[in-house]
């Protein structure tokens, strides 16, 4: 009968165990990957003393637990903890062949900015659930990002983890439904964009026709708030683009500045629109051909863009200097415009010892939304509405839909007391 090896204290050691000369011990075994591989400690058990001067660690035991359950289950914990986060999103970002320049710039902006410092190096087996939760409750809490942005960094590094879980080298994902029960416990809700009431779109037009400094960008606000495309699709914009004869517009392209991968510059990307519903066509309305042609007169006397973004030419507007506007400049635009025209506002009402009626403060992307109310208040065909817009998401028009239309709900049951009997 073969002899049972003992440990130091005359315990029995399992299969695989052993105990080294200088009292630590060890376990070999075979991971998922079918390779011989050791762990060590220095106690057996978890109430074994630690030797004086040495590193506290988990008892050999409860490592050869974990180790049989990854087995097990094929995980591949061993090379987990000398895989990055930064391994995996390289790993991650080279499968996604899929994604446009514009959006795979985002994705890595958006790693780089936010997660690369506070995960990239750690290994991805060492990432807990607690480690994410935390680190979102910073962002906002302690950094004062927005919930959006949250939202944003989660859809990056959620789909890491899974990548992870799914070549078993963890056995579940860190990140999964954590944005989902901080949106909860704390009601966060996505910032939603506010559409200009019919009197500030008046008022923010009227001070920009009237104001000599800023009558330049009248036809490009004309055409964004009339075609509620979005900006990039409007800075992206070329006559060849627009059927004067048939008074439509196509929309085929989109614009981007961002820094493309592997490149040390920021620059001008062309690519197709943001989902396949992006591409469409748009009837002119009156003013928008109007500001269209005002800004073709224009051109005629002063010269027409040169500039050249991945083989398209001949687009509509750009600045004085002759530079395409990406959509920080024109936000720039607004909040001069807003300044400016509240400010005029402010003194015209102090004069006139009345109430100062403000232009709130807003951004680009809030003319779009404009538009669709507009429309939702004007059309009742969703499915119109969803083409021109180009929402990919018939719930995405129905919420603007349902919105626009709640004042129209409110008169329509003014208009029914007195006429239905209940009792």
């Amino acid at each position: 009968m073969a002899t049972k090896r003992r440990d130091s204290k005359g315990r029995i050691l399992k299969a695989g165990e052993s105990q080294r000369a200088d009292g630590m011990y060890m376990y070999r075994y075979t991971d998922a990957g079918g390779v011989r591989r050791t762990v060590y400690s220095w106690r057996l058990v978890g109430t074994d003393k630690l030797p004086a001067g040495k590193k506290a660690g988990e008892p050999l035991r409860e490592l050869e637990k974990l180790l049989i359950r990854d087995a097990d289950d094929g995980i591949e914990s061993f090379t987990a903890k000398k895989k990055t986060l930064d391994d995996f999103f390289h790993k991650y970002m080279s499968m996604k062949k899929e994604l446009k320049s514009s959006t795979r710039s985002a994705y890595i902006q958006v790693y780089n900015i936010y997660i690369k410092d506070v995960f990239g190096s750690y290994s991805i087996s060492s990432i807990k659930y607690s480690d994410i939760k935390q680190f979102y409750l910073s962002m906002f809490h302690e950094k004062g990002l927005k919930p959006n942005t949250v939202h944003t960094v989660n859809t990056v590094l959620c789909p890491i983890f899974t990548l992870a879980v799914r070549d078993g080298y963890i056995r579940v994902n860190p990140a999964h439904q954590v944005y989902a029960e901080l949106k909860k416990q704390n009601r966060w809700g996505q910032d939603k964009r506010h559409a200009l009431t019919k009197d500030q779109q008046q008022m923010f037009i009227d001070f920009i026709r009237r104001s000599p400094k800023y009558t330049r960008v009248l036809n490009l606000f004309t055409v964004l708030l009339g075609t509620g495309c979005r900006v990039g699709e409007i800075i992206g914009l070329r006559w060849d683009d627009c059927n004067f004869e048939e008074n439509l517009i196509s929309i085929n392209h989109n614009m981007t500045f961002r820094k493309p991968e592997n490149e040390k510059k920021m620059r001008f990307l062309v690519s197709t629109p943001k989902t396949e519903a992006g591409t469409r066509v748009i009837p002119m309305l009156r003013e928008v051909k109007s500001a269209l042609l005002n800004e073709r007169l224009r051109q005629m006397a002063e010269g027409f863009n040169q500039t050249e973004v991945d083989g398209f030419t001949n687009f509509i507007f750009h600045t004085k200097r002759g530079n395409l506007y990406t959509d920080s400049s024109i936000d720039m635009i607004i909040r001069r415009i807003i300044r400016d025209c509240n400010a005029e506002e402010t003194a015209a009402a102090k004069a006139q010892q009345r109430k100062p009626i403000l232009l709130p403060h807003f951004s680009v992307h809030n003319l779009r939304h404009t538009f669709c109310t507009r429309f939702c208040e004007n059309e009742t065909n969703l499915k119109i509405i969803q083409e021109i817009m180009g929402h990919a998401n018939i719930s995405t028009t129905m919420d603007v839909y349902n919105e626009a239309t709640m004042e129209k709900k409110k008169a329509s049951f003014e208009n029914l007391e007195g006429k239905i009997t209940i009792g």
